[in-house]
């Protein structure tokens, strides 16, 4: 399969290509890098270094390499940013979209994977774990500017026959992941325990997330292409996450009990909470389990696990 993945030198996409390249797929990363690294990425792999928001460039790039399969995933994701820049927000996960949707459509790709969330697009107050039948609510310009980005997808479909499909994660987590990449606080807390330092609680600590480990990710895109490729599922929209809670303050426990650390060494300094974040999210995953054919998402402690092992032995990328 030849594969173009838009944001593949990113924490995510990088995971994606490494598990491509692990099935023999021929792969191009569209890539600004102004978040992601070609150090990422295995070397020899083909990098157009590209903002998605320039449609003439990504259209004929889509011509002259015609993918089979188009994994989205390049975007802005950091919901402070958005609240202080909604423009910026919307300018990269709105029309960058649309400008992927429409060089997809003319490269007659037979596959489009749209990432999109589903911490930060459903709001609170919904039924947990949530379902995708629940009613998209976002309260963040980062949760609306993806929840437009979905409808285009379905615009597409509906109206190109655009075999697309949308993937909503949950909070993901695991190893390349930017501690200050705005989304990354299992990064970040990994990266203080590393270095010795107490980790930021923004809030009490009780608010939740559903942690969901990045190899999941990859294997529930894979899983899309390959289903979309089939003639199936076009159109559908499947969550993606563990259909467990977590509090912050569990989380930095485990994660200091991993980093062997004693419980005053790594307790939490308590921030006030920001402004547009949730107080609990949960997603269920088990309609995409199932129409996808994946297995059980990686248990917490095992998925942290993994990721701490790379924080301590990792490649150091200016953190």
């Amino acid at each position: 399969m030849r594969a173009l993945v838009t944001g593949g030198a990113g924490f995510i996409g990088s995971t994606l290509v490494e598990s491509l390249l692990a099935r023999g797929d021929d792969v191009l990363v569209v890539d600004d890098l102004s978040a992601g690294t070609r150090d990422n990425l295995a070397p020899g792999v083909t990098v157009a270094e590209l903002d998605i928001r320039d449609t003439a460039a990504l259209t004929a790039l889509g011509a002259q390499f015609r993918p089979d399969a188009v994994f989205h995933l390049a975007a802005q994701i950091d919901v402070r940013r958005s609240m202080a820049d909604p423009v910026h927000d919307a300018s990269v996960n709105v029309l960058g979209t649309l400008s992927v949707l429409q060089a997809a459509r003319d490269a007659g790709a037979g596959a489009v994977v749209v990432c999109s969330t589903g911490g930060a697009i459903y709001g609170d107050g919904a039924p947990l774990p949530t379902t995708e039948a629940e009613p998209a609510e976002p309260e963040s310009p980062y949760g609306m500017s993806k929840l437009a980005a979905e409808r285009y997808t379905r615009f597409f479909v509906r109206t190109h026959g655009l075999p697309a499909l949308v993937l909503r994660f949950a909070n993901v987590y695991g190893p390349r992941q930017h501690p200050a990449g705005g989304a990354g606080v299992v990064s970040l807390f990994c990266d203080r325990a590393r270095t010795g330092a107490r980790p930021t609680v923004f809030g009490d600590g009780g608010q939740t997330r559903d942690f969901l480990y990045v190899g999941d990710v990859a294997r529930a895109a894979l899983a899309s292409a390959d289903r979309l490729a089939a003639g199936e599922l076009a159109g559908e929209v499947f969550n993606v996450g563990t259909g467990t809670e977590s509090t912050i303050v569990e989380l930095a426990a485990t994660i200091g009990t991993i980093a062997g650390l004693a419980p005053e060494e790594f307790a939490p300094e308590f921030l006030p909470a920001r402004p547009g974040e949730l107080r609990r999210s949960c997603l269920d995953p088990s309609r995409g389990i199932a129409a996808l054919g994946l297995p059980a998402p990686t248990p917490l402690a095992e998925g942290l696990a993994h990721t701490w092992s790379w924080h301590t032995g990792r490649r150091h990328h200016g953190f």
